[in-house]
């Protein structure tokens, strides 16, 4: 197979960003006829379709998704490449050892308490960093796919006890930052908070405590969902219902709700952080990450 020139691998990624041959050539500054024969000489070159063409635009295949995900990954590389070689060359002491955008993904209450404390630490450190978070839910593919598909250097993720990298993102590396338990949250003061309807959100998924829950015949079935773990805490506090929620959600606790343990056999998530093996070599995920392990020390 020949290899994909960079800007091959562009247009791969405006065709996919802008739904349509078309729009990717008005992005580019080129001709569609130029963004069409290339993305033909990319498939022949490939040897699989990347695109469905319809009258509305064209969508990436699975082959095509596939392909994008890693254009973006490699075109992150020549970004990098010259703070990278810059880097190497300088001490470890010096404060301009790591310099350049260092994009983030992480879940809400990661984003809000567990990443703030370690970028002002690392921009600290190194000035020449510009961090860049972006709060993705962890939904589907969530903040690991967000990673997988080039969009994030380095995503904060809740790992599942056993099984896949979250997202099924495949060749992606991860680490545990660390485990928390959930806890009983209802209003403060009330008689019988095991009598109130269960409050939940969408993303606060894991087979593992989903499991404790059904295992459980004090928690109710019938739940009020929320948009996320922030809104379902407002509505404890309020008496609207009771829920299980973990530690890092409880950093935004208030005196409207009261905290109860649930014991060394409850439920327990792991947060971690996600990334790729390109981007686990790059001075900036390697100092965030030190700088992440030292915050949950």
């Amino acid at each position: 197979m020949s290899e994909l020139a960079p800007h091959e691998l562009r247009i791969l990624v405006a065709v996919a960003e802008t739904g349509g041959f078309s729009a990717a050539a008005a992005r580019l500054g080129l001709t569609q006829s130029a963004v069409s024969h290339s993305v033909r000489g990319s498939e022949a070159k490939v040897g699989a379709v990347l695109f469905e063409r319809g009258r509305t635009g064209a969508s990436p295949t699975a082959a095509g998704e596939r392909a994008v995900g890693l254009a973006r990954r490699i075109l992150r590389l020549y970004e990098v490449l010259g703070a990278e070689a810059r880097g190497a060359g300088r001490t470890a002491a010096d404060q301009d050892v790591v310099e350049g955008v260092l994009r983030i993904a992480a879940f809400r209450s990661a984003a809000l308490h567990l990443l703030p404390p370690a970028l002002e630490r690392l921009t600290d450190r190194h000035p020449g960093i510009r961090p860049e978070v972006r709060v993705v839910r962890e939904l589907g593919a969530g903040t690991a796919g967000e990673v997988a598909a080039g969009r994030a250097d380095l995503g904060i993720a809740t790992l599942n006890a056993v099984g896949p990298v979250p997202g099924g993102a495949a060749g992606l590396l991860t680490g545990v930052l660390r485990e928390e338990a959930y806890a009983l949250v209802h209003p403060a003061g009330h008689p019988d908070p095991k009598a109130l309807p269960l409050l939940d959100w969408d993303e606060n998924c894991g087979s593992y405590t989903r499991d404790w829950w059904q295992a459980q015949d004090w928690i109710p079935r019938a739940t009020v969902k929320a948009e996320d773990d922030g809104m379902v805490l407002t509505m404890v506090g309020r008496g609207l219902g009771m829920a299980i929620l973990p530690e890092l959600s409880l950093r935004e606790a208030t005196d409207a709700v009261d905290i109860t343990g649930l014991g060394p056999s409850g439920p327990v998530r792991r947060v971690g952080y996600v990334t790729t093996p390109e981007s686990a070599a790059t001075l900036g995920v390697r100092a965030l990450i030190r700088e992440l392990r030292s915050e949950t020390r």
